[in-house]
């Protein structure tokens, strides 16, 4: 069982809205994969919020781990793209996810989580922090904890950051996020020294970099695997690429796969992704490429 915790909310486009936010699409793809997922959110009781409580029941999620929230709005973000796609986020505050309840007692069976995914954009309140930190430190101590870095300033809670590193046995970030990392923490400036760092300062196993158009990189210990970005994607807008190529490093950790092939085809989906309008899609066949590729256990 695959445990996911954060925000879901709408992405508003200039012409469009989507459901997204990045734990919402990560848990998607993995269930989409074949995997067992449990996805806790929190929506306000509104026309956003049933929409999303419809969609997820459609798509095989128990709404019973969502959260209904009658003081605050389901969250939102504007969205707006340039000319290469690349998303700039204006996320509202106080919207209902801000407010996830994670004292869900025996709602989880410890014995039968392989991984909790988390993220840092929950964890933009102090309420949020204090929630999430207590509660990877409660039901990770037998499931590997993978914490997807998303800073979107100003809604960075150094706290909660650093904590969350801490907490991480798998860690996904982009260059942006690393370099804010180093300053923020005080890492080291010289070119190679400061992933070493990171690992040794937060005793973190493994991390995977996105480097955007040139491709990722893959660290653990002793190893470090290159793989270039896929060439000849149609970009229509890159919102939830990195989602995408966190779920697929998520499967192949899950199922052993070895490291290289992972991170092939984590590169090859978020590519796939760069090639749809938002983060997830809305036709199934998008998946048929994929699923071969991981044989469920």
């Amino acid at each position: 069982m695959i445990v996911v915790i954060g925000e879901i909310l709408i992405d508003i486009f200039q012409d469009y809205q989507r459901i997204g936010g990045a734990p919402f699409n990560f848990a998607f793809h993995l269930k989409k994969l074949g995997f067992p997922v449990r996805f806790f959110t929190r929506v306000g009781n509104d026309r956003h919020g049933r929409r999303i409580i419809d969609m997820l029941k459609e798509n095989g999620f128990n709404d019973a781990d969502v959260q209904i929230d009658s003081r605050h709005p389901t969250g939102t973000v504007r969205v707006d793209l340039d000319e290469r796609g690349v998303p700039h986020f204006n996320i509202c505050e106080n919207v209902a996810y801000d407010h996830l309840d994670l004292d869900i007692g025996d709602a989880l069976d410890a014995g039968a989580t392989d991984m909790i995914y988390f993220g840092t954009l929950l964890q933009r309140t102090d309420s949020g922090y204090g929630q999430v930190q207590r509660f990877v430190a409660r039901k990770g101590d037998s499931a590997t904890r993978f914490c997807d870095i998303n800073m979107r300033p100003p809604h960075v809670n150094a706290n909660a950051v650093a904590g969350s590193l801490h907490h991480a046995d798998l860690l996904k970030l982009n260059e942006a996020e690393l370099t804010d990392i180093q300053r923020v923490f005080d890492g080291p400036t010289a070119t190679g020294g400061i992933m070493p760092w990171l690992m040794e300062t937060f005793k973190i196993s493994a991390v995977a970099l996105t480097r955007g158009s040139r491709g990722s990189t893959f660290y653990s210990r002793g190893a470090e695997i290159n793989s270039p970005a896929v060439p000849g994607t149609a970009v229509v807008d890159t919102v939830g690429a990195g989602d995408g190529y966190a779920a697929i490093l998520a499967a192949g950790y899950i199922l052993q796969i070895p490291w290289e092939e992972t991170i092939s085809q984590a590169s090859r989906f978020a590519a796939r992704i760069c090639g749809i309008p938002g983060a997830v899609p809305d036709n199934e066949m998008f998946y048929d490429d994929f699923r071969p590729l991981w044989p469920r256990k």
